[in-house]
């Protein structure tokens, strides 16, 4: 046995072998049987090398592999389709990665057709059969036996309900777990590893953008090149030149058949007279993508063409429809997720469109978004509505699906969301309640399993009940009075305390029980902070908890941009904890000239000087402007001597809010004679990260004021660089201290 691999040994429920056995695999730890494959074919031997490997774990007895050109005898095992099948099977019935077993003729049969069913069938050999589970990363739980048998009587074809299956389980850098969960990348189907978000990546605006800006988007006036920007899809030059690329591109893979030709991470298509006209008559911007898709399949008729429906042409085209090998990528990111997807508002536009797609073309891929992106280590109670919307999918077309469920280590129950997807991907009618079960107890142990189950249920209950959306760009606050309101948290802790107790002497076990309670930590950390903090010391010490148990556990990003746990509590000290001095604007009013832009202009009254900062997360304490000046007049109540005004701003690229170009500050005795403060040109900053950007306006003396006029001036539309090129870009601020 590997030590390395940490295997862990579990006696997992399952009818013992004695009882039902009747073709013996291995017998008083000695081999009964061989492996007879085809050696030529990479993904049998792959399969044979599988089972071999774990009959070896669980008796320590190694099963021999023998070519299929051997002479095969009763009791061997038939990996691969060189075997002739037994009458009751015909190869036809096989999709895609399915697979057929057999014991009923004295041997064991494993035969697959197209993909890697040879490989799915081992591995529904071993979980079914022998009660090998792989819940993790290098994390196989098995009971030891000399004796292996299986019942002469399998019977079993099985097709997955999708025939590309994705996750973002981050076990899946273990190949085994990626084999045994029947998971695929992009990288191993789509041809260059073009995978969404590909058009600069064809048609890069570093090379083409200053020569040819007619190949872009006309936005706002003109012609907007840029990285982010979107093709002139009725530009014929546009059409040629992606040709050619492509057909160098597949050329230079062989061996792949589909390519996405897909928007770019931004809503600027282009509304030129051309394609305005399409898109107009299609009623929807998909018109002008399913027109240039469509020319492109004709081109290549032997390949498949994947495109997104995603943001601005979610909707379908009303008389265009995609030729079968144009593939449509459809994503429900604007998806409230506390209830199905029939059930809301949100939901219901999407099923619409979805309906529309289904009716035009049987070819389609369904992204769904399955975490809190902003705010992975927050409790995300989705279980619920997995399997009613995959199935959904499936009915309405959907061959490919991609769960993106921000798999990292640490985010809400990790372990469980990725086993439970990856289950639902391969059939859409599995047993949820019996697999997050049977989960729970071996993963967490069988003292702990009640506890978080009732956790479980508890939240998910909580959630609907509040009637507040379960969104992918949340954050906790949000449920501060609704699934995480006091009493809901008191009885969350106190599930945890009971399964840690339960799990005391039992290290491995407890520790994941820790980091489970991670996200009810968080939360309680985030809701603090929206309220003035009446105890310092008890909050540094649940916030110093939080802290060294996510690095004790490896526990390492925040959110989908890597921001670190580490760098969000050494911010959270800065931040919110009470400084020792106190703004000389505390609580003062404001007065706006300028307002800010709906909807966050709800707080804008109070939110910019009550001493309480903004998260991550912009949707929540921040004030913002879009694509116009702010102005306002901070009124301190009375003359003061003052020396520095700070602003604090939130940068956040992903959700188009980028920091302003200047700030002014001029001050005032009376309100009516304002004098020049100062002035602060602030750099275009491009990094990725969110982050929260001080800008100080300081005076080299010390001036007396009782008003302060503030001027932020905007950038007014995002530049080439930014995925919203040519449209209007936000800025979002907070507090405003004056010292």
């Amino acid at each position: 046995m590997n030590l390395k691999s940490k295997v862990l040994l579990f006696f997992l429920s399952f009818i013992p072998f004695g009882i039902m056995a009747q073709l013996p695999i291995v017998k008083d730890g000695k081999p009964q049987t061989r492996i007879v494959v085809n050696q030529a074919d990479s993904t049998d031997l792959q399969a044979a090398n599988l089972m071999q490997d774990f009959v070896k774990r669980i008796s320590g007895a190694e099963i021999s592999i023998v070519s299929s050109n051997s002479k095969i005898k009763k009791g061997d095992i038939l990996i691969g389709s060189f075997q002739e099948p037994i009458k009751s099977f015909h190869r036809s019935e096989l999709k895609e990665d399915g697979f057929f077993l057999s014991t009923q003729d004295g041997y064991i049969r494993v035969i697959g057709e197209e993909g890697k069913g040879t490989i799915y069938g081992v591995v529904t050999l071993l979980e079914d059969y022998l009660g090998v589970r792989y819940y993790a990363e290098n994390l196989p739980m098995f009971t030891i036996s000399k004796d292996i048998m299986l019942p002469e009587t399998i019977n079993k074809i099985d097709n997955p309900s999708f025939r590309y299956r994705q996750t973002q389980a981050y076990s899946i850098k273990d190949p085994i777990y990626k084999l045994w969960h029947r998971l695929e990348e992009p990288k191993e189907v789509f041809a260059g590893n073009l995978w969404v978000h590909t058009f600069n990546s064809i048609l890069p605006a570093a090379k083409y953008g200053k020569s040819n800006p007619e190949y872009y988007a006309f936005i706002n006036g003109e012609r907007r090149p840029g990285t982010a920007s979107q093709w002139c899809l009725t530009n014929p030059e546009v059409l040629e030149i992606v040709s050619v690329k492509i057909d160098s591109i597949f050329k230079a893979n062989p061996d792949k058949k589909i390519i996405s030709v897909s928007q770019n991470d931004s809503q600027n298509h282009c509304q030129c007279d051309n394609c305005k006209a399409i898109d107009e008559r299609e009623g929807s911007p998909s018109g002008t993508l399913i027109y240039f898709m469509n020319k492109l399949a004709e081109r290549f008729p032997d390949k498949e063409f994947s495109t997104l429906a995603y943001l601005y042409s979610v909707a379908p085209p009303k008389y265009i429809k995609p030729l079968p090998n144009v593939n449509i990528m459809l994503c429900d990111i604007d998806c409230y997720r506390e209830v199905t997807l029939t059930e809301n508002p949100s939901g219901q536009t999407f099923v619409r469109d979805m309906e529309g797609w289904s009716k035009i073309s049987n070819n389609i891929f369904v992204w769904d978004y399955g975490i809190n992106f902003d705010n992975y280590i927050s409790p995300f109670p989705n279980f619920h509505i997995l399997k009613p919307n995959m199935n959904l999918f499936k009915e309405n077309n959907a061959t490919m699906h991609f769960s993106q469920i921000g798999g990292v280590k640490g985010t809400d129950f990790s372990e469980l969301r990725s086993y439970l997807v990856a289950k639902l991907l391969w059939n859409t009618e599995a047993d949820t309640e019996a697999i997050i079960k049977s989960f729970l107890n071996d993963y967490y142990g069988e003292a702990a399993a009640p506890y978080l189950y009732q956790y479980i249920k508890l939240r998910e209950g909580a959630l609907i009940g509040s009637n507040k959306p379960l969104w992918i760009y949340d954050t906790p606050i949000t449920h501060k009075n609704g699934m995480l309101n006091t009493p809901m948290m008191k009885r969350y802790k106190i599930l945890f305390d009971e399964a840690e107790k339960a799990v005391a002497n039992s290290p491995e076990f407890l520790n994941r029980v820790r980091e489970a309670r991670l996200p009810i930590q968080y939360a309680e950390l985030e809701i603090a902070r929206t309220e003035p903090i009446e105890n310092v010391t008890e909050l540094k010490s649940k916030l110093n908890a939080f802290r060294n148990t996510a690095k004790e556990l490896n526990v390492i990003y925040l959110n989908e941009r890597n921001n670190t746990i580490e760098d969000y509590c050494d911010l959270y000290e800065q931040r919110n904890l009470p400084k020792e001095r106190k703004s000389l604007a505390h609580n003062a009013k404001i007065t706006f000239i300028t307002p800010p832009s709906a909807p966050y202009d709800k707080i804008g009254d109070t939110a910019l000087t009550d001493g309480l900062y903004g998260g991550a997360t912009y949707n929540e304490s921040w004030v913002g402007w879009i694509s116009k000046d702010a102005e306002f007049i901070i009124d301190l109540g009375q003359v003061k001597e003052i020396e520095t005004v700070e602003f604090d701003f939130l940068h956040q690229l992903g959700a188009w809010i980028l920091l302003p170009k200047s700030v002014t500050c001029q001050t005032s005795i009376d309100n009516k004679d304002f004098v020049l403060m100062g002035h602060k040109d602030i750099p275009e900053d491009r990094d990725t990260e969110v982050k929260y950007v001080n800008i100080p306006i300081r005076s080299d003396q010390k001036i007396k004021a009782h008003y302060i006029k503030v001027k932020i001036e905007s950038i007014g539309l995002c530049p080439p660089w930014h995925y919203g090129v040519g449209f209007p870009a936000w800025f979002f601020l907070d507090e405003v201290s004056v010292y």
